[in-house]
């Protein structure tokens, strides 16, 4: 007649989802402060460096270089943020991060595409027998 205890339960963050109320909350806040801060990078991180330099190539290079390291920075921190969402089965929080992740992998690509069009090495770049 004895009733025995049951054996605590183990709580892993994987066990059970985040609230949905909670995981709305977190995902919206996160989505509209992560993307004003690639908003506000790209106008006055990138864009008052570029217009500060005053048409200094080298200064506009170097702020250019900065932002997409910048933008990297964003991307990597996101997509921690992602799979940390994803262990504790925050979906929306998930869905959220994965749309600032391809934003910022948007605007990193163009930057390195822009990059890459205005710094093309001089003179023949084809590699055939009439350069």
């Amino acid at each position: 007649m004895t009733d025995t205890l049951p054996a605590p339960r183990r709580r892993h963050p994987w066990s059970r989802r985040t609230r949905p109320g909670a995981d709305l909350a977190l995902a919206i806040s996160l989505f509209l402060l992560e993307t004003g801060w690639l908003v506000l990078d790209w106008i006055y991180g990138y864009g008052l460096d570029v217009w500060a330099a005053q048409g200094d190539r080298a200064d506009i290079d170097a702020a250019a270089l900065a932002h997409m390291g910048r933008l990297r920075a964003l991307l990597i921190a996101v997509l921690v943020l992602a799979v940390l969402a994803a262990v504790f089965r925050a979906r929306w929080t998930v869905i959220a991060h994965l749309l600032v992740a391809l934003l910022a992998g948007g605007s990193l690509m163009a930057a390195q595409h822009d990059w890459d069009r205005s710094h093309t090495p001089p003179g023949c770049v084809r590699y055939s027998a009439n350069c």
